[in-house]
């Protein structure tokens, strides 16, 4: 089956490049325009696709994702100017649940513990902010004081206390909500209904609630004492309304307009603390549950609230406070665990209390899952530089773009002929050469062009408020059902490869293909807290790793190539992406995790490799005692790795000198998250070259043929492979259901991790037919895997990975699809625009390549000043 996708042509020398010599799926192969695959001029595959099919390519693919972002990019700025740009009035005002997790709109919510909400306060009383909280209202707002103050000390179940040096454990027999924080069961036949005060002298924090069930004078002489006071509140939460319509007689058509004058007459006092630091929030009014209310409360009807909470909205519409209307969307999800028909349950009160926290806390905490309430970003000068560099650069582009049309067109409006002088034929030959080298510089600016586009539109969805952000949210059903999804096109779509060879070129980038689709869905579903699908993908990863170490021993050892000039190019290819992504999205070298790992170990495989004496497969074949250097080479590897893994001392002075140490080291100045992500992986990539090794062994002394269509081994051997790779997955899956610990589980996963992966290749390979038949959906994506890990965290996801990019609010399935193919699209022309700019960065001259770096180097000087890298 064909699919009209852009790719690569095959290679002149299957023997060499059925191995898959290329660095993370960019071959060394020149492109075509789609993804017709012709092995031989005698093999024809017969198309199945219609004509609308066969016209869907990935360039006009493209060309409606382009379109899709200008159309989203307006629809978000008509969203902007009709809603604002504030996201904590997104969080005050709309949200919904998801799995039993409240998610305002457009925005990121933190899930506050006990320890954050306290971290919050002593950071905010450490640099001189007052943490006082005033709380005016009725019976349901004094349940908010109560619960709001148990979300901060769990040890407090409503007792009076004026004072509290220290918090108490919470009950062993206290409910627990879905985050596994205990449940607020305070009772509402305990309410006071009378003033009350809170004191936690270790924190700051002052808690009052003022009872005033009603919105009259007393509620505005409130307000105004609040107002003379020295010590003016942080946020005022005030509610009423319940308590009105309580007493009020259904018959009288004057007490809408009595509870409108009362609270017209309070939006001045308001706005006056409003002008100050204060925040005011006008909480609505829940609605009831009508079979559960008791006699006194029976007057108290859905309707009349929604009334009441109406004339709320239009009146404070234009004061200074903020109408807190999601509030009042907790209660109506969680209407039924009230237990007298009007008070509030816990789960609403925790929530209530979680709103409070991110809107109070979220711009001074910096939580990377808070967006909400959270400040932009500020713009570096690197930023500011790299940009204009990239504005610089489209403009440029427009103009090659424009002139190379003009002409075009003056050379088409006319033709004539004439007899060639010698004269003439030099004049060619110049033409020519000047033509070749105007293409070249054409096709450099319309590259930088293409990435500028693109790295304004990462920048703008992750970096600014123009595109919401969601949490995510995590079910075995969310998780599974895109997996089976991908799974079943990647079977769909399969052809035959002219390929024989064990992990040949199809079935390398195939491979690499369905492993980063299936690390996207694991990312974007959250699925990390579930360990046996952690552990699943640690093995994924390791897995690239292990191709990694296999491709690069068989390039050097097969093709000999042991130039400065091919390294350049592979960590050119790496790095390309994430070192734009760090200048433009402000953020360090270990924030893109993956690709300083496989750039040390490209810089580890060459640096053995190419240590005299240099081997190859030739002079092994010539003198057996290079097979004697080969092995030694890969234990100086493995020795290497082992040193530094022994003594955490020596791996920290080794990354943290200086100037290299800017590499390895987080915002935090932490190598920590280095150390840990090396250490799990420390193997795979030396396994991958043994693996290798092995591999040409045995293909040497006939113990496995791959030259043909035909099975690896005889039958009795491939059914005993059979039978021990199921037997090592099957065990490597049981290990991780058994395992409970996730720092243990990834010890010995760094020891047995190439199991899982031998048993999928001997799988892979032993039936000829499988071996010889390959996806070329999951080839597809396989070609620019790395940009997809990369760029994940910006447009696949959001908040650096945090979250997820909304770009169709209020359809989950829509988004996922839309955000998706825009992010392959994106990804997918960065990595044709890094294969244009290779030879411009790296020239096949080694002396140009090396000035080029030096360049580099140059340009990193100043960067790393500023970053404290010297």
């Amino acid at each position: 089956m064909n699919i009209r996708m852009e790719s690569v042509s095959s290679p002149p020398d299957s023997d060499i490049h059925s191995n898959s010599i290329s660095i993370h799926g960019h071959s060394r192969r020149p492109e075509s325009i789609s993804y017709e695959r012709d092995c031989s001029p005698e093999k024809e595959y017969e198309s199945t696709k219609n004509e609308i099919v066969q016209q869907f390519n990935s360039t006009n693919a493209k060309y409606v994702a382009f379109l899709i972002v200008c159309g989203f990019l307006l629809y978000h700025t008509i969203l902007r100017l009709t809603h604002g740009l504030d996201s904590c009035k997104w969080l005050l005002t709309d949200g919904n649940f998801r799995d039993q997790v409240w998610q305002p709109y457009g925005c990121m919510m933190h899930h506050y513990t006990h320890v954050d909400s306290r971290r919050c306060l002593r950071y905010m009383e450490y640099w001189g902010g007052k943490n006082h909280f005033v709380f005016i209202g009725d019976s349901r707002i004094e349940q908010i004081y109560h619960g709001f103050i148990h979300q901060i000390s769990p040890g407090y179940q409503g007792v009076e206390k004026s004072i509290v040096e220290s918090v108490s454990d919470t009950s062993k027999d206290s409910a627990k909500n879905e985050f596994g924080d205990e449940e607020f069961l305070f009772p509402f036949e305990k309410l006071s209904g009378r003033d009350l005060s809170y004191d936690d002298s270790q924190l700051g924090l002052r808690v009052q609630f003022l009872w005033y069930p009603y919105t009259n004078k007393s509620m505005i002489l409130a307000l105004q004492h609040l107002k003379a006071e020295k010590d003016k509140p942080s946020v005022i939460v005030i509610g009423s309304g319940g308590w009105s319509i309580r007493v009020s007689d259904p018959a009288d058509p004057n007490i809408l307009e009595d509870y409108t004058a009362s609270l017209t007459h309070l939006v001045l006092h308001i706005d006056n603390l409003a002008e100050g630091r204060t925040r005011v929030l006008w909480a609505l009014q829940e609605p009831v549950d009508r079979e559960k209310l008791v006699d006194e409360w029976t007057p108290v009807t859905n309707e009349r609230i929604d009334m009441y909470n109406h004339q709320s909205q239009k009146i404070l519409r234009y004061s200074k406070a903020d109408v807190w209307s999601s509030g009042r969307l907790v209660a109506l999800e969680n209407i039924g665990e009230t237990t007298d028909g009007y008070h509030l349950g816990p789960k609403t009160l925790f929530q209530d209390g979680q709103i409070l926290l991110n809107m109070y806390c979220n711009d001074n905490m910096n939580y990377n899952d808070a967006t909400c309430c959270s400040s932009s970003e500020r713009i570096s000068k690197l930023q500011i530089v790299a940009f204009s560099i990239f504005l610089v650069s489209f403009f440029l582009a427009c103009i090659l773009y424009i002139q190379r049309k003009w002409q075009s067109r003056k050379i088409n409006k006319g033709v004539t002929y004439s007899r060639l002088t010698n004269t003439d034929f030099d004049d060619i030959k110049i033409s020519s050469k000047s033509n070749e080298h105007g293409k070249e510089n054409y096709d450099l600016f319309m590259a930088l062009a293409k990435l500028a586009l693109i790295f304004t539109f990462f920048f703008i969805c992750d970096r600014t408020t123009m595109f919401m952000k969601e949490n995510k949210y995590f079910t075995q059903t969310n998780f599974w059902l895109p997996v089976v999804y991908i799974l079943v096109l990647g079977i769909f779509f399969t052809e035959d490869s002219c390929y024989t060879k064990v992990l040949h070129y199809d079935q390398d980038i195939e491979v690499k293909g369905w492993m980063v689709l299936l690390i996207l869905v694991y990312n974007m579903m959250g699925a990390s807290q579930v360990l046996p699908i952690f552990m699943f993908v640690k093995i994924l990863y390791s897995a690239f790793l292990f191709l990694h170490g296999w491709n690069q021993f068989l390039t050097y050892i097969q093709r000999g190539d042991y130039s400065i000039v091919k390294c350049f190019q592979d960590l050119f290819r790496l790095n390309v992406m994430t070192v734009l992504l760090c200048i433009c999205m402000n953020r360090p070298y270990q924030f893109y995790e993956f690709v300083p790992l496989i750039s040390f170990w490209t810089m580890v495989s060459y640096i053995a490799l190419s240590l005299p004496p240099r081997v190859t497969w030739a002079t092994c074949e010539t003198n057996s005692l290079n097979y004697l250097y080969l092995v030694l080479k890969i234990v100086g590897i493995i020795a290497f790795v082992t040193i530094l893994y022994m003594s955490e001392v020596f791996f920290e002075k080794v990354f943290v000198t200086r100037p290299w140490k800017a590499l390895f080291v987080t915002t935090d100045d932490d190598i920590h998250d280095w150390w840990t992500r090396w250490k799990v992986d420390r193997y795979s990539m030396p396994f991958g070259m043994v693996s290798a090794f092995a591999c040409y062994m045995a293909r040497k002394y006939t113990l496995l043929k791959d030259d043909n269509h035909g099975n690896l081994f005889s039958i009795r051997i491939s059914l005993i492979a059979i039978l021990f790779s199921i037997v090592g997955i099957g065990s490597y899956v049981a290990f991780s259901f058994i395992c409970r610990n996730q720092l243990e589980c990834l010890e010995i996963h760094s020891y047995v991790g190439f199991i899982p992966i031998l048993g999928y290749i001997i799988l892979r390979n032993v039936s000829g037919i499988l071996r010889t038949r390959f996806s070329t959906f999951f080839a597809w994506f396989g070609q620019f895997w790395i940009e997809l890990l990369v760029g994940q965290y910006h447009v696949w996801m959001g908040a650096d990975g945090h979250g997820v990019l909304v770009l169709v609010p209020a359809y989950p399935v829509g988004n996922v699809l839309l955000t998706a193919f825009v992010f392959a699209c994106t990804t997918h022309e960065i990595h044709r625009c890094s294969e244009t700019l290779v030879p411009f960065a790296v020239p096949e001259d080694w002396k140009k390549a090396l000035r080029n770096a030096f360049i580099f180097l140059l340009i990193l000087i100043p960067i790393g000043v500023s970053d404290g890298m010297f």
